[in-house]
């Protein structure tokens, strides 16, 4: 056989082959109008389909489904076979799962259970096994808060830690807390968070520790709202305003009860008032 002749007969092979692998895909697949009558809903039931029927190729050959796919959208109070409470929790992840109407939108290729019926009493249970009011330590860092319905239920937590002493939310992108009130709170950690100013933070009466390090504030405007709480360490450590000329006399300034900034005890030259009087003044009244 001639070198061009072997050629077109293994191109003629390879496509044979191609041919019946199709033809078999698509016996094994059933089309979309097999199953659905709507045509509304046909990219519904193909996206059901492939993830039923057909697996998702892999190059590894290992399909993209993890055992834990089936608790993705679980909070954890509702798994079973644990008896831990919320305040038992070291660092939870607050996260809240899309409605279905949401993930049919997303084109979500995974079977959604159906709705049962949700009683006051199972609720009222659900609630009480959280128990976020009698946490008293948190740690709710880096919970990656990339959909406004995470940010809404981080905030509910955050409203029921009504006895909370030390906070931790560091890496969150927060951006304003000003309507959240931590009655009980001495420590607070929000490093690293998108705060770009003091008015934006939490109601805190009773904060001893605060640090605000790596956010976005630019001025010490706001800083006197934390005048009349027993506030002794802050760091404001990789913010714009640390640039600013007289910076700690003019922190110590709004804050005559402070003894540390930046993790460095108040100096002899910190005491003295700052020179621009104008901010001394705005700092004051603001």
């Amino acid at each position: 056989m001639k070198p061009g002749g072997l050629f077109f007969h293994l191109l003629a092979m390879f496509k044979s082959s191609l041919d019946q692998s199709t033809s078999s895909r698509e016996e094994t697949c059933p089309s979309n109008t097999s199953c659905c009558s709507d045509p509304r809903e046909s990219h519904i039931c193909s996206a059901f389909l492939r993830k039923r029927v057909c697996p998702p190729y892999s190059d590894c050959g290992i399909s993209s489904s993890l055992p834990s796919d089936s608790y993705k959208f679980l909070t954890w109070c509702n798994i079973e076979q644990h008896d831990i409470q919320g305040s038992q929790l070291h660092c939870p992840r607050i996260r809240k799962g899309p409605s279905e109407e949401c993930l049919l939108s997303r084109q979500v290729g995974c079977t959604l259970a159906p709705k049962k019926r949700v009683l006051e009493k199972n609720k009222w249970e659900m609630w009480l096994q959280e128990n976020w009011e009698d946490c008293k330590k948190l740690n709710i860092s880096f919970q990656d808060l990339g959909d406004p319905y995470q940010v809404e239920n981080f905030k509910r937590i955050l409203r029921r830690l009504i006895r909370v002493e030390i906070l931790w939310l560091v890496d969150n992108s927060l951006v304003d807390l000003h309507t959240i009130r931590l009655p009980s709170c001495r420590v607070l950690n929000m490093s690293k968070n998108c705060v770009t100013s003091f008015k934006q933070l939490p109601k805190i009466p009773q904060i001893q520790q605060l640090s605000l390090a790596e956010n976005h504030i630019e001025t010490l405007a706001g800083l006197s709202s934390l005048r009349n709480t027993p506030l002794e360490s802050l760091t404001l450590k990789r913010n714009p305003c640390e640039f600013h000329q007289n910076y700690r006399k003019q922190v110590f300034f709004c804050l005559p009860n402070l003894k540390i900034l930046d993790g460095i005890l108040k100096l002899p030259e910190d005491c003295s008032p700052p020179e621009d009087n104008i901010f001394s003044k705005s700092c004051i009244l603001s």
